[in-house]
């Protein structure tokens, strides 16, 4: 069993409750008053330093939440031993910036693009991440947290608010599953039919699925045991382009009776138009929502396609119990069948449980209406958190071998995800199957998400923070 008051909450909680978010990216001021500010957090004080919130409400859950990630230069600057710092992986030490090629983060992702705070990676040495229900708690957390200036330097901060129904900019129902821990019960955790993950997927000193494997735990003890890493991502979102896809791909469709008769077979259409409420429901409109759910693996309202292939169903909105066996009516190049494979056959049979990773997610900038566009569109899109106990093996690998490289399938090797992946209109396809069993290859996609800043993160324990704020170094 785990001490769930060791770990920082939002490791293994999606703090639901509370839709409004701020990033504070923080520089250190002085290491000797950071490292007080840090014993301050831990505390149980409620007159100063905002306290971390831990894994173990109890019976209330706090109004808000508060939780750290410090980078490498955060560490290496409040004055963590070297031998400490050598013992952390390469990806953590080089930092995102410096990973880029292997992310993705080309073109017009690329880091000589990515604006303040984040075209100065060796500044961010602290991203302190706040949760609430209102908008106004951030505020007032924030002004708590940068009370004494002498610790601690705001040199930035991004602000999300989660939609209603988990919504996401693209329309689509997100934070339907996550993975279900071993030893840690979750009764309103979905059982999505995965074995459950031990949990040294997230955290070190634990046990994993890799043939009694452990991830290297940086020492000393009380610094590297139930921590892990986090991926913290500013993913702006081409709304307007998503949508212009979709229009593009259903006319290209039109144009084949024959895929039009297998992608809409008799009452499709008007149930498609009834579930998305498409008043005056033509083919065009239909087949624009299935292009939508097959790059996705799931309809806009959370339908996974490997249980109900040909229309949406209402009843399976959150459905998150389905394998890919057989030929499933899920693409094998979809986005989430892409990024988790699940039991699927796929070329690196052991690879596919084992880059299980915690993605937490918050949408940026106004929700866009397509009745109404804007000239130019407001920046929108996602601030992500990918959130495992190996950077390397886990989120790079899925954003370059699986994402951006299709690795794990022939079908799918040198083609990017339809969705995020790194994608350019002259090379781009997407292979979508028909009931029959052969496919249409749809081309010309364009990039619709771009990284526009991001780092990784180390989320320690409450126990590594006390560590670290008693350094006198």
């Amino acid at each position: 069993m785990i001490n769930l008051a060791d770990l920082q909450g939002n490791i293994l909680r999606g703090y639901t409750n509370k839709p409004h978010v701020r990033y504070l990216i923080l520089e250190v001021a002085d290491p000797g008053a950071a490292r007080r500010w840090l014993a301050a957090s831990t505390s149980g004080r409620s007159d100063g330093v905002p306290q971390i919130t831990n894994g173990d409400w109890g019976a209330s859950k706090p109004d808000t939440c508060f939780n750290i990630g410090l980078t490498y230069e955060g560490l290496r600057v409040l004055g963590t031993p070297s031998a400490s710092l050598e013992m952390f992986p390469n990806e953590f030490v080089e930092g995102m910036t410096a990973r880029a090629l292997k992310l993705g983060d080309v073109g017009p992702s690329a880091p000589a693009n990515w604006p303040a705070p984040f075209d100065q990676p060796k500044r961010i040495h602290l991203i302190a991440t706040i949760y609430a229900e209102q908008a106004e708690q951030l505020d007032d957390v924030q002004k708590r947290a940068l009370a004494d200036t002498s610790a601690v330097k705001l040199v930035g901060t991004r602000e999300g608010c989660s939609f209603p129904d988990d919504r996401v900019h693209f329309g689509y129902r997100d934070n339907i599953m996550q993975p279900r821990f071993e030893g840690v019960h979750d009764a309103d955790r979905y059982d999505d039919g995965q074995p459950k993950a031990p949990l040294g997927t997230v955290l070190l000193g634990h046990r994993t699925n890799l043939e009694d494997l452990k991830w290297r735990v940086p020492e000393p003890e009380e610094l590297g045991h139930n921590g892990t890493f986090n991926a913290f991502r500013v993913l702006k979102q081409d709304v307007a382009g998503f949508e212009a896809y979709l229009d593009q791909a259903a006319d290209e469709l039109l144009k084949q009776p024959q895929a039009v008769s297998e992608l809409l077979p008799p009452g499709a259409e008007a149930k498609i138009g009834e579930v998305f409420s498409i008043e005056g429901v033509t083919p065009r409109s239909a087949l624009r929502e299935i292009v939508a759910a097959n790059l996705c693996g799931r309809w806009r309202n959370g339908t996974p396609m490997a249980l109900s292939a040909d229309v949406p169903d209402p009843n399976l909105a959150k459905a998150a119990n389905f394998d890919y066996v057989g030929e499933s009516r899920c693409p094998y190049g979809a986005h989430i069948r892409r990024s988790n494979p699940r039991g699927g056959k796929i070329v690196q049979r052991v690879a596919n449980n084992s880059r299980r990773l915690v993605r937490r997610g918050v949408p940026y900038g106004p929700a866009y209406d397509r009745t109404q566009p804007r000239q130019p569109e407001p920046e929108r899109g996602l601030l992500g958190n990918f959130i495992g106990a190996n950077l390397g093996a886990q989120f790079e690998a899925m954003s370059c071998d699986w994402l951006n490289l299709g690795l794990q399938d022939p079908r799918l090797t040198g083609s990017n995800d339809a969705i995020t992946g790194a994608n350019g209109t002259d090379s781009s396809w997407f292979d979508l199957p028909l009931k029959s069993g052969s496919t249409i290859r749809l081309r010309g996609l364009p990039r619709f998400v771009s990284t526009q800043g991001g780092a990784y993160a180390f989320l320690p324990s409450l126990r590594a923070i006390r560590y670290l704020g008693s350094l006198t170094t």
